[in-house]
C-alpha cells in the first residue's frame, strides 16, 4: 500500500491492528506464560513486545528520537487484563504521535535504530 495521507495510513493500520486484536482475544489467560522452549518469549512476552516495539521503537523513531525499547518483561504488565490494557495504551500513544504528523511529514526521513534512513 502506498501511504499518501495520515488518515489513510491510520485507517489501514487499524485494520491490521484488528487482526492482531482478534488473535490476542483468543489467548487463554492461563497460557500467557507458555513458551515453546525454556528461555524463549512467552505468549505474554510476545504481546508486550509488539506493544513496546510499536510505541518505543517505531513511535520514537518516527518522532526523530532514539529507540527507547524497554524490553517485554512482566514488570511492564502482568496478568491478562493488565497486558491487554498495556497493549492498547501503547497503541493509543503511538496513534497520537502519528496523528501529530501532516501528510507532508510522511515524506520526511528518519533514522532507524540501525542508522538506516527511511521515510516516516
Amino acid at each position: 500500500m502506498e501511504i499518501k495521507s495520515v488518515d489513510s495510513f491510520i485507517d489501514y493500520y487499524e485494520k491490521i491492528r484488528g487482526r492482531t486484536n482478534k488473535i490476542i482475544e483468543i489467548v487463554p489467560p492461563e497460557h500467557l506464560d507458555f513458551t515453546y522452549k525454556p528461555g524463549k518469549f512467552t505468549i505474554g512476552d510476545q504481546i508486550r513486545h509488539i506493544a513496546t516495539i510499536e510505541r518505543y521503537m517505531y513511535g520514537e523513531t518516527i518522532s526523530g528520537r532514539k529507540s527507547a525499547y524497554p524490553g517485554c518483561g512482566k514488570e511492564l504488565a502482568d496478568g491478562y487484563e493488565n497486558i491487554v490494557n498495556f497493549f492498547n495504551e501503547m497503541h493509543r500513544q503511538t496513534l497520537e504521535i502519528i496523528k501529530g504528523f501532516s501528510d507532508e511529514d510522511l515524506n520526511c526521513k528518519c533514522l532507524t535504530p540501525a542508522n538506516n534512513e527511511i521515510s516516516i
